[in-house]
């Protein structure tokens, strides 16, 4: 007896020591980042925004592949497909989600209610439901508002000022969100001082876009505002297009319209947005919660003027805006 119990003890001993050494073999879990981008994969502004994150995180010592993993999915605008991505990467159970602007925010907060987010270009979070507050957030969510209401009103006024010929101006803006909404009323506020008339133009999809214009360039003294949303951009190129070739004088919402040919934008750096978006994210990979992490506002915004559009439309761009711009484009 005493030898077989001394045989068992030897056993239980090897099996002890056969797991630590296993497990001591095993790799340490990497950490592991979702990321929900609501554009193509091959779109320029997103794969800006992406590099500006993935810099910004190297800086802070992750290194994709090397001590962390990032799992991507671009929802092209697309809500069904935007909704199908946000349960694919909450399956993959990563230790943070990052998302873009409010269409894949929404699909994130339907998929979890526990795993940590950060978002890095969402209007009005808290009109929206996405958070309590600014200060405090509370729940699973937190991130970077692209701007308050208040800037949209400074959209007219830059119409008037680049082209006080226009009378008439049509709003692009995303009907089926809150943020759709809220710009076209900061914009009616300011456009009634400014005898500006506005029509509401939604941008579903391609083809109404440019049936609007269309008819709404038909009439004289016109111009355009683009309003922030992710089918604006999406659509960038068609917009940009139309309003040149039905002249046009159009404010847009950020400076990837004015590069792309746009007359002028004003808006914040959205690429900084996704930089100040990693330190949250490597902050919440060490433990902290975001309930704790205030939502923050933009640290910059960009005037930005197109010089060659504005003289392709026969715009003199006035010596005290110019002043005033952050970059003019030749």
């Amino acid at each position: 007896m005493r030898r077989r119990a001394f045989l068992g003890l030897i056993a239980s001993a090897a099996a002890a020591v056969w797991s630590i050494t296993a497990r001591a073999q095993q790799p340490e879990r990497m950490p592991r980042i979702g990321v929900l981008m609501t554009l193509t994969e091959d779109d320029a502004e997103g794969q800006a925004r992406m590099m500006g994150f993935l810099q910004a995180l190297q800086q802070l010592g992750w290194t994709a592949g090397r001590n962390v993993r990032i799992d991507y999915r671009w929802g092209a605008g697309n809500v069904v497909l935007t909704r199908k991505y946000a349960a694919e990467l909450v399956a993959l159970e990563p230790d943070v989600l990052l998302c873009g602007g409010s269409l894949g925010l929404a699909a994130l907060k339907q998929a979890t209610r526990t795993m940590p987010i950060v978002f890095g270009s969402v209007v009005d979070p808290v009109g929206a439901g996405f958070v309590e507050s600014l200060a405090r957030p509370g729940g699973n969510i937190t991130g970077f508002t692209v701007f308050e209401y208040s800037l949209s009103a400074k959209w007219p006024e830059l119409l008037r000022e680049i082209a006080p010929h226009v009378t008439r101006a049509a709003v692009l803006r995303d009907p089926t969100t809150a943020a759709g909404a809220g710009q076209l009323g900061a914009i009616q506020g300011a456009a009634s001082s400014l005898a500006l008339e506005l029509r509401p133009i939604d941008v579903n999809d391609a083809g109404e876009i440019e049936r609007a214009i269309v008819t709404f360039a038909g009439a004289p003294n016109g111009g355009v505002i683009v309003t922030g949303s992710t089918s604006a951009t999406s659509h960038r190129d068609l917009i940009v297009t139309l309003a040149a070739r039905h002249r046009l004088p159009t404010v847009y919402p950020a400076r990837f319209f004015a590069v792309g040919g746009g007359l002028i934008s004003y808006g914040p750096d959205r690429v900084g947005q996704f930089r100040r978006a990693a330190a949250y994210v490597d902050r919440i990979l060490k433990g902290e919660k975001p309930a704790d992490l205030p939502v923050q506002a933009p640290d910059k915004y960009e005037l930005v003027i197109n010089l060659k559009t504005a003289k392709a439309l026969g715009l003199t761009v006035p010596p005290s805006l110019l002043a005033r711009a952050d970059e003019a484009i030749e």
